[in-house]
C-alpha cells in the first residue's frame, strides 16, 4: 500500500520508470518507423542529386555568360573597336576553360548577338545552353566611352 503522502503524480512516475525495459512490441515499432523514415529519405536522393547537377550547370553558364557579356561591352565601349552587328555562334566553350574538351568537362553553347540600337547604341544578348537544356540568356545596352580609348589617337570607327 502506498503511503497517503504520496501524491498520484509521484505513483505515475514510478510505474513509468520500472527496471522491465522495452518490449518486443516498443522494438518492432521503432524498427518500422526507422526503415520508414530512411527510405523515405533515400528515395528523395535522385532529386537531389538531379537538382545539384542543375545548379552546377546554371553557377557554370551564369559565369561563361557574365565573361561574354563582359567582353563584348569592353569591345564595344572602344572607339577604336568596329562593331559588327548579326549573331555569331553558337560557339562551344568548355566547363574547364580549356580549348579542347577534357575527361569529366561539360560543354556549354554560347550564341551572341549584337544588334544597333541607335547610332553608337548596341545590345549585345548572350544565351549560354547546353545538352538538355535550352540555356540562360541576358542582354546587356552599350554605348561607346572616350574614356575606353585605346590605343591613344586611333581614328574613331
Amino acid at each position: 500500500q502506498p503511503s497517503p503522502s504520496i501524491s498520484p503524480v509521484g505513483l505515475m512516475s514510478s510505474s513509468i520508470c520500472n527496471r522491465r525495459g522495452l518490449g518486443l512490441v516498443e522494438v518492432v515499432i521503432a524498427i518500422f518507423l526507422t526503415t520508414v523514415a530512411v527510405l523515405a529519405i533515400m528515395s528523395m536522393q535522385p532529386a537531389a542529386w538531379k537538382t545539384a547537377g542543375r545548379s552546377d550547370y546554371l553557377g557554370r553558364a551564369a559565369g561563361i555568360m557574365y565573361e561574354e557579356l563582359s567582353r563584348q561591352e569592353a569591345l564595344i565601349m572602344n572607339p577604336c573597336n568596329a562593331v559588327t552587328t548579326g549573331t555569331t555562334g553558337p560557339t562551344a566553350v568548355f566547363a574547364s576553360g580549356q580549348t579542347t574538351v577534357q575527361p569529366g568537362d561539360a560543354q556549354f553553347n554560347v550564341t551572341t548577338t549584337i544588334a544597333s540600337v541607335a547610332t553608337n547604341v548596341w545590345r549585345v544578348t548572350v544565351r549560354v545552353a547546353w545538352t538538355g537544356h535550352t540555356g540562360i540568356s541576358e542582354s546587356l545596352v552599350v554605348t561607346r566611352q572616350e574614356g575606353y580609348r585605346f590605343p591613344e589617337g586611333c581614328t574613331s570607327q
